[in-house]
C-alpha cells in the first residue's frame, strides 16, 4: 500500500486556533471590564448618597445651632439666670444626697466632726453627676485631717483639698476647724437614687445628720 506524504512547507498547522483563543480572551476581558465599571459606578453612587446624608446632617446641625444662638440672644439676663437655675435644679434632683451622707460617714474618723456642708454646684457630665462641696470639719490634730483626706482619695468617691485651718474658739472646743474643697463623684448606680433630692443644709448637720 503506498504511503501518502504531506509535502507542504508548514505541515499540520491550524491557523484559526490562535484567532479563536485571542477572541475568547478579548471577550472575557470586556465582560470583566463591564463588571468593574458597573461595580465602580454603584460604589460611587453609594458614596455620593452617604456624602449627601452627611452634608444634610451638618446643615441641620448648623441650623439648630443658629436657632439656639438666636434664642439665647433673645433672652434677657434674668431669663438666662432662670434657665441656668433650672438646669442646676434638674442636676440636683438626679443626685442622691442621702448617699452623700453615707459616703461621708464612711470616711470620717471617729474624732472628726462635720460642722458645715455647703453645695457650690452640681453638674452632669455625660452619665456622671458631680457635686462641688465646701466641707468644714473639726479635728484635734492636723494629722487626723491629712489621714482623712488620703482615705477620701483612696475611696474614689471624693477628691478633697485643704483650703484653710482656723483654731476653734467655741467654749469647751479643742483643736481646729478645717475647710475642705471636695468633689464628690458617686459610685455607678447611686447618682440617680430618689431617696433624698434636696441638698443638705446647715440644719441637717446641726441636727446630727452627720456627726
Amino acid at each position: 500500500m503506498p504511503t501518502k506524504l504531506n509535502l507542504a512547507s508548514k505541515p499540520f498547522s491550524n491557523r484559526s486556533l490562535p484567532w479563536v483563543v485571542t477572541t475568547v480572551i478579548i471577550v472575557v476581558s470586556l465582560i470583566c471590564l463591564v463588571f468593574i465599571v458597573r461595580s465602580t459606578g454603584r460604589a460611587n453612587a453609594q458614596a455620593a448618597v452617604v456624602q449627601k446624608d452627611i452634608n444634610d446632617l451638618k446643615q441641620q446641625e448648623l441650623n439648630l445651632r443658629k436657632q439656639a444662638d438666636a434664642i439665647r440672644n433673645s433672652l434677657t439676663t434674668e431669663q438666662l439666670q432662670t434657665l441656668a437655675a433650672a438646669h442646676t435644679l434638674v442636676d440636683r434632683k438626679h443626685f442622691s444626697w442621702s448617699r452623700l451622707f453615707a459616703d461621708i460617714e464612711s470616711v470620717l474618723p471617729g474624732t472628726v466632726r462635720v460642722k458645715r456642708i455647703a453645695v457650690r454646684g452640681v453638674t452632669t457630665r455625660g452619665e456622671e453627676t458631680l457635686a462641688d462641696l465646701e466641707l468644714t470639719v473639726v479635728a484635734k490634730t492636723p494629722a487626723t485631717v491629712t489621714e482623712m483626706i488620703a482615705e477620701m482619695d483612696r475611696g474614689g468617691v471624693f477628691h478633697a483639698e485643704l483650703r484653710s485651718q482656723t483654731l476653734s474658739r467655741g467654749r469647751g472646743e479643742t483643736g481646729a476647724e478645717y475647710e475642705l474643697a471636695v468633689i464628690c463623684r458617686p459610685r455607678a448606680g447611686s447618682a440617680t437614687e430618689s431617696v433624698a433630692t434636696t441638698p443638705p443644709t446647715a440644719s441637717d448637720v446641726a441636727s446630727g445628720a452627720i456627726r
